[in-house]
């Protein structure tokens, strides 16, 4: 068993394995450290686990509307969790077999434990694992984020977005506290099978850093959906009694009997107990690892991706720097790095969002009145034909004489899928006559976006 390294990477995530097995292709030798299981948060408890639940949900939105459309026969619906649960459990063991397959392919070392740094010695970089310590040029730092609780009394009770995958059955009545995309998501998945759904927000509205026209149609949906909004919410605590749970408002007002409590709140870094300061690593003014555009933090040879540093929260963003970050140190690529520009970006809401560049407040504030807005409200064909008043919104921002498409935000049916391609677009530098000059598949809600004036 070795214990000299080309790279060592601390945390087994989306954005550890990308590296490691970039880095092991490129002929590197590689050591990865997780002291627990495969694939880290998105795999286990976060976009895997979460989507699955948001297709379930979907399915169940989907007899509805079926019954509307004449099909009698079509049962209520009702979800079988334990079932269902061993079917989404089953699909992610399967992703763990599939990584472990990868790193034995490639002749990577899976190191079970909790590494930690320590200070460096003869050029060399030192990991710790237990009693055995390990070195290396290069160590990757992809040790994620934890949910954040709120520290209030009572801020202890209750779930966290981790334990929602453990639910056996649907809460009856369960109160999120939060409006960003986590609460907005898990608050339509369980709406959709059957839950009674309060979502307490501190802000005025859902998903407040999105544009303003997405999220005020998003909330309108919400309430659409059944699910009950209570904006500008200024929680005091939280308790429990026989009767359930219950919150309290600063004004002195209260809500009570709730089945669940599910604290919706943003995450933290795990940057505790791994040996930053033993290595002279220097956190950010928030508290996560900091990093240049490279990925490099302060110590030459140490590196971090991903939610342990303060880049977007998403998976293919933690995926997509690694893998560039390899591609530099082992692959002679000497300028390679991820561009955060125009990142696109999904929220499994009910409906879903998709978006992609700046918002219209972003866009105006960069280029002032140089900026155009194209948009379309419609209402999507099953939804029209099953007698839904849901509504799509797609909006087009422009800036610029020749209207270079700086944004564009998708909400409604497929808007998930939708993106991806015109993100694509937009990337390369697509104007608003790009987008006219292209042909539309009709009848698609997609069409919309090639068809506003």
């Amino acid at each position: 068993m070795s214990s000299s390294f080309d790279l060592i990477v601390l945390g087994a995530g989306s954005g550890g394995i990308a590296g490691a097995v970039r880095a092991a292709r490129h002929g590197a030798r590689v050591a990865i450290i997780e002291p627990d299981r495969l694939g880290g948060t998105c795999v286990n408890v976060g976009c895997v686990p979460k989507k699955a639940m948001w297709l379930a949900a979907d399915l169940a939105d989907a007899s509805r509307v079926a019954r509307a459309f004449g099909f009698d026969s079509v049962a209520a619906p009702h979800l079988d969790w334990q079932h269902f649960v061993q079917l989404r459990d089953d699909y992610i063991e399967r992703i763990h077999g599939s990584y472990r397959g990868r790193f034995s392919e490639l002749d990577i070392e899976m190191v079970d434990g909790r590494g930690r740094l320590l200070a460096s010695r003869d050029g060399l970089h030192r990991v710790a694992v237990g009693e055995r310590e390990m070195t290396a040029r290069h160590v990757l730092v992809a040790t994620g984020a934890r949910p954040g609780r709120i520290d209030l009394p009572g801020g202890k009770l209750g779930m966290v977005s981790d334990d929602v995958f453990a639910l056996r059955e649907c809460p009856r009545h369960i109160a999120i506290v939060g409006g960003g995309y986590i609460g907005v998501e898990f608050a339509g998945v369980l709406r959709s099978l059957g839950a009674r759904v309060s979502l307490f927000t501190r802000g005025p509205c859902v998903l407040r850093q999105f544009d303003h026209e997405i999220a005020d149609a998003l909330g309108n949906g919400m309430t659409h959906h059944g699910i009950e909004r209570h904006h500008g919410a200024r929680l005091a605590g939280a308790s429990r009694s026989d009767g359930g749970y219950s919150l309290a408002f600063e004004d002195g007002s209260s809500a009570d009997g709730f089945d669940q409590l599910l604290w919706a709140l943003g995450r933290d870094p795990n940057v505790e107990g791994i040996g930053l300061s033993d290595a002279g690593v220097a956190l950010d003014d928030k508290g996560f690892i900091a990093v240049d555009a490279f990925q490099d933090t302060n110590v030459a040879g140490i590196h971090a991706v991903g939610d342990v540093t303060d880049a977007p929260a998403l998976t293919p963003v933690a995926i997509a720097a690694s893998r560039r970050l390899m591609d530099r140190l082992f692959g002679d690529e000497a300028d390679r790095r991820l561009d955060y520009t125009n990142i696109p970006t999904v929220v499994f809401s009910h409906p879903p969002i998709g978006t992609v560049g700046m918002t219209e407040t972003e866009a105006r504030e960069r280029f002032g009145d140089d900026v155009r807005i194209y948009r379309s409200r419609f209402r999507p064909m099953r939804g029209a034909l099953a007698g839904s008043e849901q509504r799509s919104l797609m909006k087009l921002v422009c800036a610029g004489s020749e209207e270079k498409v700086v944004g564009l935000h998708l909400l409604g049916e497929a808007a998930d899928e939708i993106l991806q391609g015109f993100a694509v677009a937009i990337r390369m530098g697509a104007t608003k006559r790009d987008f006219d000059d292209t042909v539309a598949i009709h009848p698609t809600s997609a069409e919309e976006v090639v068809l506003m004036t």
